[in-house]
């Protein structure tokens, strides 16, 4: 019994990968053999504390492995496991205020401001957006000196009317944030562009991509959210409209950065489209089944009319 399932344990997520036949682990084996849960190794990843290679047997979706000397690599770091999962833990406003030692209010701004970059969200059962930050990220912006100003006292008079306009960078931040990561594991040119492509709405990229045959492709390989939620629900839609550029600066930054990596995609390779294939000729002297109905159905027409002729 036992034989059995180290034969399967070794199949499935022990694989050579690549040209030099490295030896590379799934994202489950790897996140249990560098003692951590699946959320913490995905963000690992995320944020590049773990460095990844594209899974030849899943490449197109994004898949990825670790290889083994990555795992020896991580393991053998001073502090290890308990610095690397410090490095990747994550809380939310109230937790967050405590370890800058401020008030939740002016967390709350700061983070409106784009002071604070959040690394995650999630829609709570409410449907309220919960964004989470990185205490290290935290920890770091509250011990520089040149950050006092917006920890204690009053906020700066330009900050406090940005926040009177209801400024929130926070889901511009995001995305900025998600793009960069999805960029750095693109397989190719158009995974690179769909990556552009997936934080804009359909009008702005049926404009950038007028060709519905690459618009079909980008599709194909448009990353997936990163929060789960049930198709065509509020929490959904409410993901949509947090992954969709809104401002009109963003909206031309991507709209400009979609064209040039379509351009890339272009040459690297060009869009499936259906092959042509022409109608074949009737052989010579012979009328198609078609050509004759109508030619019979003139004469008829033409038939009733010289009759009524006086």
């Amino acid at each position: 019994m036992s034989g059995s399932i180290l034969t399967h344990e070794t199949t499935t997520t022990l694989r050579r990968t690549g040209a030099t036949g490295e030896i590379t682990l799934s994202p489950g084996r790897a996140a249990r053999e560098l003692c951590l849960k699946r959320g913490e190794f995905d963000l690992a990843v995320h944020i590049g504390r773990i460095r990844t290679v594209p899974d030849d047997y899943d490449d197109r979706r994004g898949g990825r492995r670790v290889t083994r000397d990555e795992i020896e690599r991580i393991r053998a770091l001073e502090g290890f496991p308990e610095t690397l999962r410090e490095s990747v833990r994550t809380v939310g406003t109230t937790e967050g205020a405590a370890l800058m030692a401020v008030a939740k209010a002016r967390f709350t701004r700061l983070a409106r401001l784009g002071l604070l970059v959040p690394v995650r969200f999630y829609v709570n059962r409410y449907r309220a957006v919960v964004w989470l930050y990185l205490a290290d990220e935290l920890r770091q912006f509250a011990g520089e000196e040149m950050n006092a100003a917006v920890l204690k006292g009053r906020t700066p008079e330009g900050l406090r009317d940005q926040l009177t306009e209801g400024v929130d960078l926070r889901p511009r931040n995001w995305r900025g944030r998600h793009l960069g990561f999805l960029l750095r594991h693109a397989a190719d040119p158009w995974t690179r562009a769909a990556a552009v492509a997936a934080l804009l709405g359909s009008v702005e990229v049926s404009a950038a991509v007028r060709d519905p045959y690459e618009r079909s492709r980008l599709n194909r390989f448009r990353p997936v959210p990163p929060a789960h939620a049930t198709p065509g629900s509020p929490a959904a839609r409410l993901v949509e409209e947090i992954m969709t550029a809104a401002d009109p600066d963003e909206i031309d930054w991507l709209h400009t950065n979609l064209a040039a990596e379509m351009k890339a995609a272009r040459r690297y390779l060009p869009a499936p489209r259906p092959a042509f294939r022409p109608v074949p000729s009737p052989p010579d002297g012979e009328e198609t089944r078609h050509e004759a109905e109508e030619t019979g159905r003139l004469c008829g027409l033409l038939g009733r009319l010289w009759r009524r002729d006086p």
